[in-house]
């Protein structure tokens, strides 16, 4: 037995794949703790806990809120930090999102759309190959300013989305509990220490990718990033820490993301938010249509809450719940395959139910005519299927073990996640008896 203090955003079974035990010898040990949601940060707990070979360092490098972009990014701006510096990253461009962009604005993108800290870019890029205090490079530094020296992932962009992928996996294997190892650059096999923190973990499965057992251990211990981290910024990265995900985290109500008396396919089941990594916090609908694969679709998708429209672009649009027009607060619902013919524009104020554009192939990869959601929290993407799952007017998802398989689940009713139009994955939205759409919904 092992004692462990909550840190924010645990679950039970996360805690519980930490410390090789279950949910259900956590609940015995602990008489009055009931299955939560989320953990509140600082509770005090018994672990049942079995031994693991092979740990990696407690030393926790960075906390949880310098990993995710979230609220302790507010007021951050990239380019004059970029600017302000002798480094040869202020010269430095790359082809990134469709077109030709200065750093500054690559790591923005990329810190934006897999929602990745752009300070820890920066230390990175820093901790690497010194890109904010040398100005003159080597053609490989040029080449691959993280250092990781893959043809696949030349160039500063390539090497960004490389770099947020591997930190989104770490981050949201350790707080789903999925992650138990990893495989260091030399072939040895390591586990994060049981205390570790999402945050530590992300930096700790990128640094493996990279890096051998002595060179990993000295970039994820006191002298390596974290090291980096308050050279740079001038504090220890603990001392800016604030916790991002609540004790017991309960998602607002929302409706379906379509109009009333309309009937949708549900596609996908979890899957990946944005690229290839973690978490599987997203869910696909298509119309039904008469011709597959890519095609016109006049029906809308529609706000699932009030909120405000803060980002319509390149296919994607953002929709901001709690009002303060920053996506990096509070709730915050993601569409992407959004069509640009009839997107709603950035800065709209919405109610439940407006019109926000039409489903499309738009954006990346598509082989068929839909929409993609996902959500987050203080900037943390959550799992679809997790300790929070998607309710979306009672809809219930569920995981189904693999990527873009799972569940809608309603009461008695279970609809399957299927790229076929069938009876088994439509949906058909329906209206309270006596309501009626409002004239923004109505068709």
């Amino acid at each position: 037995m092992l004692p462990y203090v909550a840190q924010s955003g645990d679950t039970l079974p996360a805690v519980a794949a930490h410390f090789n035990t279950t949910v259900a010898e956590i609940l015995d040990a602990n008489p009055g703790l009931a299955q939560t949601t989320t953990l509140p940060a600082g509770l005090p707990m018994q672990v049942p806990a079995y031994y693991l070979p092979l740990t990696t360092t407690p030393f926790q490098s960075l906390p949880d809120s310098e990993v995710v972009n979230g609220p302790s990014a507010v007021g951050f701006n990239t380019r004059a930090e970029i600017q302000k510096r002798p480094g040869f990253l202020s010269s430095v461009s790359d082809y990134a999102f469709r077109r030709e962009r200065p750093a500054w604005d690559v790591i923005d993108v990329v810190a934006r759309n897999y929602s990745v800290h752009p300070r820890l870019l920066l230390t990175l890029l820093e901790h690497q190959t010194q890109a904010l205090s040398r100005p003159f490079p080597d053609e490989k530094h040029l080449a691959y300013p993280l250092g990781y020296e893959n043809p696949r992932y030349r160039g500063l962009n390539r090497q960004l989305v490389w770099a947020a992928e591997r930190l989104n996996d770490g981050y949201y294997g350790w707080r789903t509990g999925g992650l138990r190892e990893f495989e260091l650059a030399d072939g040895l096999l390591a586990r994060p220490d049981s205390y570790q923190n999402a945050g530590s973990v992300a930096v700790q499965n990128l640094f493996a990718a990279m890096l051998g057992t002595e060179a990993f251990e000295q970039a994820a211990g006191p002298q390596g990033l974290a090291a980096t981290y308050q050279s740079l910024w001038g504090k220890a990265p603990f001392e800016v820490a604030v916790d991002l995900i609540p004790g017991q985290l309960e998602q607002p109500a929302l409706t379906l993301p379509f109009l009333p008396n309309r009937i949708w396919d549900f596609t996908g089941g979890p899957h990946a938010t944005w690229g290839n990594s973690l978490p599987l916090g997203a869910l696909d609908f298509a119309p039904p249509a008469m011709e597959g694969g890519c095609a016109w679709s006049g029906e809308w998708v529609a706000a699932p809450a009030a909120g405000r429209i803060t980002r319509s672009e390149e296919a994607m649009v953002e929709l901001d719940l709690d009002g303060d027009s920053d996506p990096r607060t509070g709730w915050v619902l993601f569409f992407f395959h959004i069509a640009e013919q009839d997107r709603i524009a950035v800065g709209t104020g919405v109610q439940t139910g407006d019109r926000l554009g039409h489903p499309s192939c738009e954006g990346g990869r598509s082989t068929g005519t839909h929409f993609h959601l996902a959500r987050r929290y203080n900037g943390e993407w959550l799992p679809a299927g997790g300790a929070v799952p998607f309710d979306l007017d009672g809809w219930v998802a569920a995981d189904g073990g693999e990527p873009y398989l799972g569940t809608l689940t309603r009461g008695s009713r279970t609809v399957v996640a299927s790229t076929s139009t069938t009876l088994t994955n439509r949906i058909l939205y329906v209206l309270p008896d006596g309501a009626t759409p409002s004239p923004a919904t109505a068709p």
